[in-house]
C-alpha cells in the first residue's frame, strides 16, 4: 500500500522551513536586535538633548508618550522578521515531534483491510525501532527490533520516495512458506479461525475473513477464493531473490539478515514481499500504533490490532 503523507514530502519541507526561519531568528536576536537597540539609544539621546535645549531656552515641551513611541517604533521588528520569529519555534517543535516521536499518515488504498481502511489517519511511532536522523532516515540509536505481527511503515524498496505499510510476517532467519493461502513460519503452520464474510464496500463483493494467529499475534485477514495464491508473472527481480523458491501452489523464502518479509492483511489485494522482495532495516520508518481519525467513520478511532 502506498501511504501518502499529509502534505507531500513533509519532512524535507519542514526541515527547509526550520532552517530558513531559524537562521532569520538567530540573525535577528544576535545582530539585528542589537542594531535596533543601538539606533534607538542614539535617537533617544538626541531626543533628550533636543528637549533639554528647548527647556533651557524657556520653551515648554510636552513629550508625554512621545519618547516611548519613538523607542517602540525603532525597536519594532520588520514584518518578515516578526513572522519568521513567530513561526520558528512552532516549526522546530513539529519537526522534532514528527522526526523522532510520532508521524501522521493517511491510508489511501485497501491492502491492509480489514485492519486499516481507506481514509484512516494513523499515527506511527518513530522511536520504537530506534532513533533515526530525519530526512536521510539513518539510524543512530538501536532500541527494539520489529516483531512478527507488527504493522510497520517503511520506505518502498523499489522507490525510496514512497512510504508503504504492511504487516511483519518474517524476521531475519525465518523460513516463510505461503501455500494455498496459508502461512507456515519455521515449519509451524499458522492457525486460522473462520469469521463472517467481509463485505468490500468498494467492489460490493464478499471476501472470506479469518482470524490469523501469527506466532501469538492475532489479527484479521481477507482471502478472495477466486484469486491465486500469488501471480508468478508479477514477481520482480529483488535482492536475495535466491532465498526464495516459487512453486505453483505458493513459495518459500528464508529472510536474510537485516531484512523483513512483509504482507498485507488483504492478502489477494496487496503488492508486498511476495512480489518485490524483502525490506531492509534501513528502510524502516516506524510502527503504526493508532487510528487517530477517519472523517468518514469516527468509530474507526482507536488502537491498531
Amino acid at each position: 500500500m502506498n501511504l501518502q503523507l499529509i502534505l507531500g514530502n513533509f519532512a524535507l519541507i519542514l526541515f527547509v522551513l526550520m532552517v530558513v526561519t531559524g537562521v532569520i531568528w538567530f540573525f535577528d536576536v544576535f545582530y539585528l536586535a542589537k542594531q535596533r537597540r543601538a539606533a534607538a539609544d542614539r535617537a533617544l539621546a538626541e531626543y533628550d538633548a533636543r528637549n533639554a535645549k528647548l527647556t533651557a531656552d524657556g520653551i515648554k515641551v510636552d513629550n508625554t508618550g512621545n519618547r516611548a513611541q519613538l523607542e517602540a517604533g525603532i525597536l519594532r521588528q520588520p514584518t518578515w522578521i516578526e513572522y519568521s520569529g513567530s513561526f520558528f519555534p512552532v516549526i522546530a517543535l513539529v519537526f522534532f515531534l514528527r522526526s523522532f516521536l510520532y508521524e501522521p499518515f493517511k491510508i489511501p488504498s485497501s491492502s491492509m483491510v480489514p485492519t486499516l481502511l481507506v481514509g484512516d489517519l494513523i499515527l506511527v511511532n518513530k522511536f520504537t525501532y530506534g532513533i533515526r536522523l530525519p530526512v536521510i532516515n539513518q539510524k543512530i540509536v538501536q532500541i527494539n527490533d520489529p516483531q512478527r505481527g507488527d504493522v510497520m511503515v517503511f520506505k518502498y524498496p523499489l522507490d525510496m520516495s514512497q512510504d508503504y505499510i504492511k504487516r511483519v510476517i518474517g524476521v531475519p532467519g525465518d523460513k516463510i512458506t505461503y501455500e494455498n493461502k496459508r502461512l507456515t513460519v519455521n515449519g509451524v503452520e499458522v492457525k486460522y479461525a473462520p469469521l463472517d464474510d467481509y463485505l468490500d464496500d468498494e467492489k460490493l463483493v464478499y471476501n472470506k475473513q479469518y482470524q490469523e494467529n501469527l506466532t501469538g499475534v492475532s489479527h484479521r485477514i481477507l482471502n478472495n477464493e477466486a484469486a491465486p495464491t500469488y501471480t508468478r508473472e508479477a514477481v520482480r527481480p529483488f535482492p536475495y531473490s535466491e532465498n526464495c523458491t516459487y512453486r505453483y501452489e505458493g513459495f518459500t523464502c528464508v529472510v536474510p539478515a537485516g531484512n523483513y518479509f512483509m504482507m498485507g492483511d488483504n492478502r489477494d489485494n496487496s503488492a508486498d514481499s511476495r512480489y518485490w522482495g524483502f525490506v531492509p532495516d534501513k528502510n524502516i520508518v516506524g510502527k503504526a500504533i493508532v487510528v487517530w481519525m477517519n472523517l468518514g467513520n469516527l468509530r474507526r478511532i482507536g488502537s491498531i490490532h
